[in-house]
This record gives C-alpha cells, sequence and structure tokens, in this order.
C-alpha cells in the first residue's frame, strides 16, 4: 500500500459530479491534486456503492463539505463501481443526492491497485482514505476493515494538524497549543 510520503499515483478516471442531464460526468486527473493555490485534497474510497455503510460515510463527508473547504480541501470520494453506478445510486438515495464532491469511477480498478487498496478476494477497494498535499505527496492514510466505517470528525484533526505544519500531541485539536521544542 502506498504510503506518507510517496507521491500519489497518476489516474485519469470519469467522475459523477452533477445530476444535471448532460452535466453528469467530468474526467478527473492526477494533475488535479497538484496545485499553486495550496488547496488540498482528501479522496476517501469505499467498497460498493448501493450497500449500508457506505452512504453513511459519504453523506457525512457531504456534510462537512464547508468544514473541508474552509481548510482550502477538496474532496474526492471513490470506488470501483461505474460512473452509471453512480450516477444511479445518487438518484436513488435521498443523502446522496446533492453531494457536493464528485465520485470518482475506478472501474478498472487500476488506481485502487496502484494505491495497494484492491481487496485480494472480491476485487473491491477497502474503505480508504488519503490526505494528499498541494504538491501530490500522500500526509496521511488510514484504512479500515471493510465493516466499519470511518469518522470524518479524525479526518479533519488530522487535516488541521498536518496544516500547521508543527509538532501536534496525542488528541490535538485545531485551536489548541501545538508542540515546541
Amino acid at each position: 500500500m502506498l504510503t506518507i510520503g510517496q507521491k500519489f499515483p497518476q489516474f485519469s478516471k470519469t467522475a459523477v459530479t452533477s445530476l444535471e442531464k448532460g452535466k453528469e460526468f467530468e474526467t478527473l486527473t492526477s494533475e488535479y491534486l497538484v496545485n499553486d493555490d495550496n488547496v488540498w485534497t482528501v479522496m476517501f474510497w469505499w467498497p460498493k456503492d448501493f450497500t449500508f455503510v457506505c452512504p453513511t460515510e459519504i453523506a457525512e463527508f457531504n456534510k462537512n463539505f464547508g468544514e473541508f473547504r474552509d481548510r482550502e480541501t477538496r474532496l474526492i470520494g471513490a470506488s470501483t463501481d461505474s460512473e452509471f453506478v453512480h450516477a444511479a445510486w445518487r438518484r436513488d438515495h435521498d443523502d446522496l443526492r446533492d453531494l457536493k464532491f464528485p465520485m470518482l469511477a475506478d472501474t478498472s480498478k487500476s488506481l485502487a491497485e496502484d494505491l495497494g487498496i484492491l481487496e485480494p478476494n472480491e476485487k473491491i477497494a477497502y474503505r480508504a482514505t488519503f490526505i494528499i498535499d498541494p504538491t501530490g505527496i500522500i500526509r496521511w492514510v488510514c484504512v479500515n476493515d471493510l465493516s466499519v466505517g470511518r469518522s470524518v470528525k479524525e479526518v479533519l484533526r488530522v487535516l488541521d494538524g498536518l496544516q500547521t505544519d508543527e509538532l501536534c500531541p496525542c488528541n490535538w485539536e485545531k485551536g489548541q497549543e501545538t508542540l515546541t521544542v
């Protein structure tokens, strides 16, 4: 699995960005992650669309979209399902209709494989989260078992710590003192 300090892999994938007819799909590339505007990226993966734990996480990321935006951070959700399945799920599920971030479709499973998060038996992505800095370097990785949802609050806490570029003690939260040596 790719880890901290490594460059996020090159990719070009279709994503669902809207439910507006004719504007549903866009191509996202790895160039989207690298920028001079100091914008960070959180890419989070879920195993399968039309399941039970996954929409709870996606909806929670969406509820916190403003928190990420306030931190100059874009969100990208991803799975190995197709863009058509993503669009159908968004139309079908009340909590997913108004998503403010793209749902990336890794139908070839190549990005999940390059990241090292492809579950070997079912060939679906693990429940993985990557925080990527504006230079395209992975700064944090967290992978949960397929049955356990992640904590969006923890993703925000770690993002806050990384963005201080200082030493942050255990359970540190934004606004608290960092460590001085």
